[in-house]
């Protein structure tokens, strides 16, 4: 029998993590079918559903889940109600989720009370804002956890979960890091118009809980690079509440020396990373992907407060011009020693060999809390 996985993607960061280990699966034998919404399905984020349609054999299905402007709470009715019909209809032999957003919350709910097995992707992370909130409600609402670390793994048992269905496999992103982006950098250049060799890599997000400044805070911080008189590639915020004013301040900047896109192919960006000389701002990429290359990372903000681990990644507020001078003065360029504390690149193959073995499958879906403490 031949089983079937559904894969929930509303982000381009998300998928990037998600399509190793679907691509391990579909070539393990498994049937795989992505369920496509959130930020993937709006021109203004760079209609990132194109990327999940370029990975052949497999199934797709889109669902635009909301309207510019549609408050948090919303969107997850809105998914919920998708979800469920599209479920209703396949039903999958599990669903697969990743992380904190709220397309992933809505998914993990469709499956806990449809009595549908589902795996959350790197559950036990710790960091700042509501996003905290949303994976741990994942965790629980989940059956079955693949997650970064020993640490993670202990968070999630913590909660109640019992060991045996937690299981660490590292970052899935890694694996593309891990090896060749199959580009180089010459045509990423020529790809998206980049016309200088020595650049930064920028991505801030809006802060859910601090939407009131987030304006104030990137135009500190934008107001700083460009002081610098350095060069940037600024990868646009996500779709959060807070992202107009951010975008706001990426508008004024000039052109010559802020080169911005709504999204970039994940192989494109790899090889950037690979050939920047530092990463700013507050993606989970600057404090996981970017210590994993041994790349320079600046932390800015509380959004992803104590994710970092490692000695490349240095942290500060927004409107710490000092630190975010000095980080540029001292670090930009300068290569750390690759961090392996989430995996060395091989999450995919963890993954398949789990699902390939013969007890997964028999764990049951009844769940009772564990007492780890």
């Amino acid at each position: 029998m031949t089983r079937s996985l559904l894969f929930l993607t509303g982000t381009r960061a998300d998928f990037g993590k998600l399509e190793p280990l679907a691509i391990a699966a579909r070539d393990a034998g498994f049937d795989v079918t992505f369920f496509i919404t959130g930020m993937h399905m709006l021109a203004r984020y760079g209609m990132t559903k194109i990327e999940v349609h370029r990975m052949p054999g497999v199934t797709k299905h889109e669902f635009l889940n909301q309207r510019p402007g549609d408050p948090q709470d919303i969107i997850l009715a809105k998914t919920v109600v998708g979800f469920s019909d599209y479920v209703t209809e396949t039903r999958p032999d599990m669903v697969v989720v990743h992380g904190d957003r709220i397309e992933a919350l809505a998914g993990a709910l469709v499956a806990a009370t449809n009595y549908i097995p589902c795996a959350h992707i790197e559950g036990g992370e710790v960091s700042g804002t509501i996003d905290e909130i949303y994976r741990h409600c994942n965790t629980k609402l989940s059956s079955h956890h693949f997650v970064s670390s020993d640490a993670a793994k202990k968070r999630v048992m913590a909660m109640g979960e019992p060991e045996g269905a937690i299981h660490v496999i590292g970052s899935p992103e890694l694996d593309f890091h891990a090896g060749a982006s199959g580009v180089t950098l010459q045509e990423v250049q020529a790809h998206y118009d980049i016309p200088f060799d020595d650049f930064g890599l920028v991505t801030f997000h809006p802060v859910t809980s601090e939407q009131a400044t987030m304006g104030a805070q990137a135009q500190a911080l934008f107001a700083e690079l460009e002081a610098s008189g350095k060069n940037f590639v600024v990868i646009a915020p996500n779709n959060d509440p807070g992202s107009e004013d951010i975008f706001t301040v990426l508008d004024a900047l000039p052109k010559d020396r802020f080169r911005q896109f709504p999204s970039m192919r994940f192989n494109h960006f790899s090889e950037l990373m690979k050939n920047a000389a530092c990463m700013i701002g507050n993606s989970s990429a600057g404090v996981r992907e970017a210590p994993f290359l041994g790349l320079p990372s600046l932390d800015v903000g509380t959004r992803q407060t104590n994710r970092a681990q490692a000695g490349s990644v240095f942290s500060c507020a927004a409107e710490d011009s000092a630190a975010i001078q000095t980080f540029l003065q001292n670090q930009w360029g300068t290569p750390h020693q690759p961090h392996t504390g989430f995996g060395e690149g091989r999450s995919a193959d963890r993954f398949v060999d789990l699902l390939n073995s013969d007890t997964f499958w028999t764990q049951g879906l009844q769940k009772a809390f564990q007492d780890n403490a």
